[in-house]
């Protein structure tokens, strides 16, 4: 059960920020997906530690204001590995979406620490690496 429960809330965290045909992104729902103290880092091409709200909000902004449109982004491959009450997981994922007008595409890499709440699995980190 804890890999489906694991897979449900990657599903979550990848579709917060699809804003395809016209639906609004629901970025605010990091917050329920990631413990409120979760550490988020960016690892280039700039370095960046976030906290939840420091990773949401300019996110929330970008996929809103019409700038970022026709968004999603989604897992390609990955591997969970399961010990007890904690989980990580390691996957390649894509991206597409048109930014400031010009289509794009891209992916990367990314990994998600989890752990077992009295509420169900929730990401306590995650990094990620996009391809150049």
């Amino acid at each position: 059960m804890s890999q489906s429960e694991i897979d449900v809330v990657t599903a979550e965290f990848f579709g917060a920020f699809d804003n395809r045909g016209g639906k609004a992104a629901d970025v605010a729902r990091i917050r329920r997906l990631v413990l409120p103290d979760g550490v988020i880092v960016k690892t280039g091409p700039e370095f960046t530690v976030y906290t939840v709200d420091d990773f949401i909000e300019p996110r929330e902004r970008l996929l809103t204001d019409g700038r970022l449109v026709e968004f999603s982004e989604w897992e390609t491959s990955a591997r969970t590995e399961i010990a007890g009450d904690i989980a990580s997981r390691f996957g390649a994922y894509r991206k597409s979406g048109i930014l400031n007008g010009e289509p794009f595409e891209g992916g990367g890499t990314k990994t998600i620490q989890f752990v077992r709440t009295p509420e169900g699995w929730r990401i306590a980190a995650f990094a990620w690496y996009d391809q150049p």
